[in-house]
């Protein structure tokens, strides 16, 4: 099973790959090669450039200590075995309800809170999303920005990026690490991108920065688990819905109703992005005791919660939605540590979801 699940893992990338070479290819003919180059790669920084992130293989083990991270690494059963023996002692103890139900109460001020102390500063911006989801590259070379910038009578027309033709929603945004990339390597005026976040702060540091431009993007507050609320558009109206490391962030229980409610955004034709924890990541088999929420569901130190996903769980979801599989992954990296010689498994879920069109579309 599992030299079954890297051998399909290894099929998608290359699929990948030929799709990314296939549009620096016509990019370059356009004349736009060096910025496509620029925002679908990412090279490390210790002195030399790097082979395109996500296409790192190890071959010899002899050979693990000569780069930080590889991909696409296979466990044997011992390995899964050890990794289960973990999580059965750091959840062998689950909170009492009362404490359960003071993280779900307090959910937002922790996030408040995370973003107040780190800011902007916490994480990278995701370059590498350009790489496992090219769909998210909609560069039109033949736009011109100054000629096409609609005036702000055109954006709110009947609601904000009414004007646009193909829109994006960046769920769970924080301070930008997805939009403002997405925003620097698409220059096409058909795009409008949308991001939310749970966090009132997170949603400020993403308004204050210089990048922020209320002709392409609109950032507001909402609770996606609230499947009551408002959105500043409405449902069928989506090409992209991104969910990258926000679903694990929610209640279990709330999961199917909020996948449901993003589905009913998508258009007849749009697609549902996301990757997130997977079973038996480092993250999880790091917690302790006293930290479990319930199964396979964490409470961090800061106050932040965290679930870690099977492709089976999110495959069930997803397709309760109405929405048809185009992809479901397991994607196993090994990072290391060549200064204390330390290797440390990562476990992530990467899945892409279809609306199909209808007839009447």
């Amino acid at each position: 099973m599992m030299i079954k699940q890297c051998l399909k893992r290894l099929t998608y990338r290359l699929s990948l790959f030929l799709d990314v070479r296939t549009e620096l290819r016509a990019a370059r003919i356009t004349g736009s090669y060096s910025q496509a180059m620029a925002s679908s790669s990412e090279t490390e920084t210790d002195g030399d450039k790097r082979p395109q992130f996500g296409n790192r293989y190890l071959t010899d083990e002899k050979h693990v200590f000569q780069h930080n991270a590889w991909d696409n690494v296979c466990w044997d059963d011992e390995q899964e075995k050890l990794a289960s023996e973990k999580v059965s002692l750091n959840s062998a103890t689950v909170l009492d309800e009362s404490k359960i139900a003071d993280y779900e109460e307090e959910a937002a001020a922790y996030w408040n809170k995370f973003y107040g102390i780190h800011q902007n500063g916490f994480f990278k911006d995701r370059n590498w999303l350009f790489t496992e989801f090219p769909e998210l590259y909609t560069d039109n070379p033949d736009a011109e920005p100054t000629v096409d910038r609609p005036t702000s009578d055109d954006i709110n027309r009947e609601y904000p990026g009414s004007h646009s033709t193909f829109r994006i929603l960046e769920v769970g945004c924080g301070a930008g690490n997805t939009v403002f990339p997405v925003l620097s390597a698409n220059r096409d005026p058909r795009l409008f991108v949308y991001c939310c976040d749970f966090s009132e702060t997170a949603v400020t540091l993403v308004k204050e920065n210089e990048d922020y431009d209320i002709s392409r993007c609109h950032c507001f507050v909402s609770d996606i688990a609230d499947t009551s609320a408002d959105m500043p558009f409405p449902d069928g109206s989506l090409d992209i819905i991104t969910m990258i490391f926000v679903l694990s962030a929610i209640s279990p229980q709330k999961m199917q109703s909020t996948l449901t409610r993003m589905a009913k955004l998508l258009k007849p034709g749009g697609v549902l992005l996301f990757r997130d924890y997977g079973r038996y990541d480092l993250a999880q088999l790091r917690f302790k005791k006293g930290q479990c929420l319930g199964e396979n569901f964490y409470a961090r130190g800061d106050g932040t919660r965290v679930y870690f996903f099977t492709q089976d769980e999110m495959k069930e979801m997803l397709i309760k939605t109405g929405l048809e599989e185009e992809c479901n992954l397991i994607d196993r990296r090994l990072q290391v540590n060549r200064g204390k010689q330390l290797k440390m498994y990562r476990v992530w879920i990467q899945c892409k979801y279809k609306k199909p069109k209808t007839e009447e579309s």
